[in-house]
């Protein structure tokens, strides 16, 4: 690493520590030459790969403001997106994979955002998925409908909508 300060080609790490996230290793530097000291962060690099084959670097900022448009107008605060932004990279980086599809992390977006907000959700996911008609609209709802919907044996007695009949009473 060369010095910021003299352009010396060289330098000593003095100190290492991982960032509060723990995606990034921050390190202190010395020039041997000038002996002035400075800060370096590194990062291991994860490259999304575009549909037009370009390759850029992945940015949590991207998928914040990816996801921000989604959630214009909804009680979205700006730290559920920096979680959400920070529960996605953490995901994408998990697969172990140097290098991911823009589709890949759609579908690490996806999960996060359901749990968010669901209109946000369907937002997000009418672009991504590529909605076409209003049948498109009416499956996505009618699959989140299934999945807040808990199965019929866990709702009670009656949960197909059906009348109960009354319990029988000491009258009986």
């Amino acid at each position: 690493m060369h010095c910021p300060f003299c352009r010396h080609p060289d330098s000593r790490v003095v100190d290492s520590r991982t960032t509060d996230d723990g995606c990034s290793i921050r390190r202190r530097r010395q020039c041997p030459d000038c002996a002035r000291r400075f800060t370096t962060v590194e990062t291991a690099s994860l490259m999304v790969i575009k549909r037009s084959g370009v390759t850029e670097p992945f940015s949590r900022d991207k998928v914040i403001s990816g996801v921000r448009k989604a959630c214009q107008g909804r009680p979205v605060t700006e730290d559920a997106l920096a979680k959400l932004g920070q529960r996605v990279e953490e995901a994408v980086r998990a697969t172990g994979s140097a290098e991911l599809s823009t589709h890949d992390v759609g579908l690490a977006i996806l999960g996060p955002l359901q749990e968010l907000d669901l209109v946000a959700y369907l937002r997000f996911a009418s672009v991504y998925r590529a909605f076409d008609s209003l049948e498109d609209f009416e499956a996505a709802v009618a699959e989140l409908r299934d999945q807040q919907r808990p199965p019929a044996h866990d709702r009670g007695p009656g949960a197909d909508g059906a009348a109960e009949a009354p319990a029988p009473t000491a009258a009986d």
